[in-house]
């Protein structure tokens, strides 16, 4: 007679895979990542406050070398592909800009170049290779005068509020290029023979609407983004 086979119970150790706390990979960065999510549909007429961060252990931004080909990549940048680049500011680690463009395509295609002059530039500089920016850029679009008028401070005056030591404007941001500020303004030294770095807007609300909401001082410190 023929014997009946059964089938024998496999033993799995305890303590591994399932469901438990602290399970699963680790975050490599300790700041909260751009989503890769779709981003907000383009609001037209809109301008933008955008965010470019720097990847963790890459020399500063704010020195006069590293400053002098990020000035030369914004000039180069500033108006192609119906993508404008009208206001920026330089930080250690990142750069703020607000921008505009005509649409989502004009959009892409000019924060693609601006980042990719950016990138080439800095690696040339440092002699490496390799990516230079650690995430997907953040864009905030800017709907009211108000938002505009607020984003203006925060990236004029950004320098300000991470106590970096100033005179009346921030050497490492478009302030001389800036007809808004609450005292006039001269191009004075070496910056008036630069090729000016960000271009004219376009849009009602970063010409004249956030006017309504009065010029900005060249000593305030702005708080959280718009």
């Amino acid at each position: 007679m023929r014997s009946r086979v059964k089938q024998g119970l496999l033993a799995f150790p305890l303590g591994w895979g399932g469901h438990r706390k602290g399970a699963g990979r680790k975050r490599q960065a300790a700041r909260e990542r751009v989503s890769h999510k779709k981003k907000a549909e383009f609001a037209k007429g809109c301008p933008l406050h955008v965010t470019i961060r720097l990847r963790e252990g890459l020399p500063s931004l704010r020195r006069k070398d590293t400053y002098a080909v990020l000035r030369e990549a914004f000039a180069k940048a500033k108006n192609r592909f119906g993508f404008r680049l009208v206001h920026y500011s330089v930080m250690g680690n990142h750069v703020h800009a607000i921008v505009e463009a005509d649409d989502q395509r004009a959009l892409t295609r000019g924060m693609t170049g601006l980042l990719v002059r950016m990138a080439r530039a800095l690696n040339k500089l440092w002699s490496r290779r390799g990516r230079v920016f650690d995430d997907h850029y953040h864009q905030h679009q800017l709907e009211t005068p108000r938002k505009v008028r607020y984003a203006l401070a925060y990236v004029l005056n950004n320098a300000r509020r991470h106590k970096y030591a100033v005179d009346v404007l921030d050497y490492f941001a478009s302030g001389p290029w800036f007809d808004g500020w609450a005292i006039d303004i001269e191009i004075v030294g070496k910056a008036a023979r630069w090729r000016p770095p960000v271009t004219s807007p376009t849009s009602w609300l970063l010409r004249t609407g956030w006017r309504r909401h009065g010029r900005i001082r060249t000593f305030e410190i702005p708080g959280r983004a718009a």
